[in-house]
């Protein structure tokens, strides 16, 4: 079944999340992320707690709390094993942190393109790493995978080769996948919270950021960089977690409706944002911004050594593993 269409989701969770029936308490579910109101994350958020509302007959809600309100995505991946949070978005290299194979999609130029994606997410590979992840963390589950974006370079110049980013100042997410890349061409990686972005951008703390297309719009990175360089370096995932402590509370019926909205929710994410990319480079364009093609070779022959070097979270034998999924049809 298909979640129902964005204008509906806004519409009915803007109203609260379903009245419980007469007679009955509501509880109220936690679900905290650092992505803006504006961008699909948040918007499938929203989406899926009315859902969950609608479908558990107002027994249950879901209270969303956008925009790092509840922390740091670190800080967030804590909070759902102390339980004081009940699900959140988390990227693959922040779940590394605590389970390091499963960041391994995380590190650039790992994957084909997006078909690629496609065929993993869908992987026994997949199903493996999330277990490990799982057990990992006392029970917390990764209820479904979204595909976030392929990250491009901004800057206040062009960056076509390299060498275009050598001693380059360039704010990276506080997780190792995204180190490799900026010290493999001789740039120099910042790690700044996601909130703080703008503003090191804006007074010149650092000189680049790293993001895909519907971040850097959602966040208005744009306004404070000239040049969107398209590196496509990292395609990414998004986790939607969910914590043991909730899930040993839930039914097994309830457990299953929270998996089934978070999965379908996930499902429009992807879709929404796959024709944000296809539509943003000619917006961009239109609002001023310089969006440079770039020959991406030079940065994959720069990267590559590093991918197989054997010191990294991941074995050679899942590296290959990943390789060896044929791209989706």
């Amino acid at each position: 079944m298909k979640i129902k269409t964005l204008t509906q989701g806004i519409a009915v969770a803007a109203i609260a999340a379903a009245v419980p029936l007469a007679g009955q308490a509501q509880e109220q579910l936690r679900f905290a992320h650092v992505y803006e109101t504006s961008h699909p994350l948040h918007e499938g958020a929203l989406m899926a707690a009315e859902e969950f509302a609608a479908r558990t007959d107002g027994r249950y809600s879901i209270e969303v709390f956008p925009a790092s309100s509840l922390g740091s995505e670190s800080a967030l991946n804590e909070a759902i094993s102390l339980g004081t949070v009940d699900i959140i978005y988390t990227g693959a290299g922040f779940a590394g942190s605590i389970f390091g194979p499963i960041s391994m999609t995380d590190y650039p130029f790992v994957f084909r393109g997006l078909d690629h994606w496609r065929a993993y997410s869908e992987s026994d590979l997949f199903q493996e790493l999330a277990a490990g992840w799982a057990d990992a963390t006392g029970g917390n589950t990764i209820a479904a995978i979204s595909y976030y974006g392929t990250r491009h370079v901004t800057s206040n110049g062009a960056i076509l080769t390299p060498a275009d980013m050598e001693d380059l100042k360039i704010r990276v997410p506080d997780a190792p996948a995204y180190v490799l890349f900026p010290q493999a061409v001789g740039a120099n990686p910042t790690p700044i919270a996601f909130a703080e972005v703008y503003l090191a951008l804006q007074q010149g703390v650092v000189d680049a950021q790293e993001n895909p297309l519907p971040t850097i719009q959602a966040k208005r990175f744009y306004e404070v960089q000239s040049d969107i360089n398209l590196t496509g370096h990292i395609t990414n995932s998004t986790f939607t977690a969910v914590s043991s402590i909730r899930l040993a509370s839930l039914s097994d019926e309830d457990r299953e409706i929270l998996f089934e909205v978070l999965q379908e929710s996930a499902d429009w994410i992807t879709d929404e944002i796959v024709s944000a990319e296809d539509e943003l480079v000619v917006w961009f364009r239109e609002q001023g911004v310089a969006v440079n093609e770039v020959d991406r070779t030079p940065f994959i022959n720069a990267v590559q050594p590093a991918l197989t070097s054997g010191d990294l979270p991941f074995s050679s034998e899942l590296y290959e593993r990943l390789q060896a999924i044929p791209d989706a049809n």
